[in-house]
């Protein structure tokens, strides 16, 4: 090839490349717009109203967004070729890994040490989001598939236990969050210790190390008794496997102690919360297709036996300990809640016999409790075992009500979800109900009590003051900015913004580990509403979109 035609194939590639970025910088400027305003609207009018004034805003605020991230995309590639991103932020430095000597056990202690205060001040832990209901299923041994039973059985039979031993329930939850914290905190460590193995320095491993052991968000659900905080550990766990694994695929599959760790955190957290198996089972292909070039049997092997791990785990758990009973309004939250805005919206319009069907499956004292931004107390009066029997009618009358109300659909979901994806959004879906220790009234953010048997002894009470402001106070409006940091919507925006970029770059090792992480995100989406707890792990793997991907740790 001559000097002419190759400059010339090399300018062809540059201007595509180029193409490719401002289509991929468009992307995240219109579906970030997009965001914002639909957003604005949900939260001020309860549904999407856009005018013409509105909209000429939305398209403005696309086209800076747009230009700004095509702007921040190439300085931070010219960073890289001894420019300083922005003219004073240097990327070129060279961060050495420091001791490996001790770090895992020292850093492991650190982050129980900082976790302490916390779990004194609101002693025995934060008991809460269906705990009472996983203890009661032990204690009473009648289980559903309600909530994943290795959950349950982990839970109530550890709390169980110490109960019989010691007499006393708050020393019983106090253990078992122990216990769950003690797993938690070891996980992080092995993604501290990761990050130092890619040489990110001593600074950055220490604000990290602060970060998993002081951010509230992240103290919460480490102290927390929900299903979400081991479901988002094994999640971590996973990705930083994962991130192994696309880095060094040879070295990976010679380590058997990695492949055996990859194989537990993919059972056990799709074994702690159901949206887990299916994001999973969506990224198997991807994967396959992402190593097709260096595909082998053990490779397969490894993606492939977590599925049928799970299966025959959970077959079990279910035959063992249920009737086999079903809970499918855990599936159908959205079109539940779309009906269910129809019927309380324009039940005027329905014919007696859609309002007959609709209310076989729904009770209508159900429907009559319709509130946008949550599912529970609809979804509770579900008619599984007429579904079961008759889901034709089911969805005959969610199509027919649709052609009908398709505006009412969008309202309805998005109205259970826009808290996701909107970063100013007040998360406060549980505004007016009184559960056992307090009323919700400011805000939703954290469920912070402890449900009965237990009993709050906070022994360090501004510890617990400050924890019940972050959680159910006037925190998102006396400090807004501030607030930005807890808000899922701002993470989820960071997120997408890496994403595109590194899509941009063609720089796949840097997203098929979080494919997981992502899918789950989006099953979230079809979710009963929109709360932190679903999202929990866009914070713990913050650390590391960090590192993965940027060229000064490869």
């Amino acid at each position: 090839m001559t000097k002419s035609n190759l400059g010339l194939v090399t300018e062809n590639n540059n201007t595509k490349k180029n193409v490719v970025a401002w289509l991929l910088s468009g992307l995240f400027g219109v579906l970030t717009g997009a965001f914002l305003f639909i957003g604005y609207s949900l939260e001020k009018f309860d549904s999407v109203k856009l005018d013409g004034h509105m909209l000429m805003i939305m398209f403005f605020i696309m086209v800076v967004l747009t230009i700004d991230t095509r702007y921040v995309w190439k300085s931070y590639e010219m960073s890289f070729y001894g420019r300083k991103l922005f003219g004073f932020i240097d990327l070129n430095a060279q961060p050495k890994p420091i001791e490996e000597k001790g770090f895992f056990k020292r850093t492991f202690l650190t982050l129980i040490v900082l976790n302490l205060p916390v779990l004194l001040a609101e002693f025995p832990g934060f008991f809460v989001y269906d705990a009472q209901d996983e203890l009661n299923e032990v204690l009473t041994r009648s289980f559903t598939t309600h909530h994943p039973l290795l959950h349950v059985l982990l839970l109530g039979g550890t709390i169980a236990l110490v109960h019989k031993l010691t007499g006393s329930w708050n020393i019983a939850i106090f253990t078992y969050i122990v216990i769950q914290m003690l797993v938690i905190t070891l996980i992080m460590t092995y993604v501290l210790d990761y990050l130092r193995k890619r040489g990110i320095g001593k600074n950055s491993v220490i604000l990290w190390t602060l970060y998993y052991g002081v951010f509230p968000t992240i103290v919460m659900y480490t102290l927390c008794s929900s299903k979400d905080g081991l479901f988002s550990a094994f999640l971590l766990l996973m990705t930083v496997l994962l991130t192994e694994l696309v880095r060094d695929t040879d070295g990976f599959m010679s380590d058997k102690k990695k492949q055996v760790l990859l194989l537990i955190s993919a059972v056990l957290m799709p074994l702690m919360r159901h949206n887990g198996f299916y994001a999973y089972l969506v990224f198997v292909p991807f994967a396959l297709i992402y190593f097709r070039k260096k595909i082998s049997r053990n490779l397969v092997g490894l993606l492939m036996i977590p599925v049928v791990i799970y299966l025959i785990v959970n077959a079990a758990l279910s035959a063992a300990f249920t009737a086999g009973y079903k809970d499918n309004q855990e599936m159908l939250t959205v079109p539940i809640m779309q009906m269910a805005r129809v019927y309380k919206y324009s039940k005027e319009e329905m014919t007696e016999e859609e309002k007959a069907i609709i209310t076989a499956y729904i009770p209508e004292k159900n429907l009559d409790k319709y509130t946008p931004r949550v599912s529970d107390l609809v979804k509770v009066g579900f008619n599984n075992a007429l579904y079961e029997q008759d889901k034709k009618n089911f969805w005959k009358l969610w199509t027919a009500l649709f052609k009908k109300h398709p505006m009412t659909y969008v309202n309805a979901w998005f109205l259970t979800s826009y808290g996701y994806w909107y970063p100013p959004a007040n998360i406060n879906v549980y505004k007016g109900n009184t559960v056992y220790t307090f009323t919700y009234d400011e805000s939703s953010y954290f469920g912070y009590e402890v449900e009965l048997p237990g009993e709050r002894i906070s022994l360090i009470p501004p510890i617990d003051k400050f924890y019940r402001y972050i959680s159910i106070g006037s925190f998102h409006k006396d400090a807004p900015v501030i607030a930005y940091l807890f808000s899922p919507g701002l993470l989820a925006l960071i997120y997408l913004f890496v994403f595109l970029y590194r899509l941009h770059r063609r720089n796949f090792t840097g997203i098929v580990p979080f494919l997981p992480m992502i899918l789950t995100w989006l099953t979230v989406l079809l979710g009963p509403t929109y709360l932190v707890r679903y999202v929990v792990i866009l914070w713990l793997a913050l650390p590391l979109l960090m590192v993965t991907g940027d060229k000064r740790f490869d």
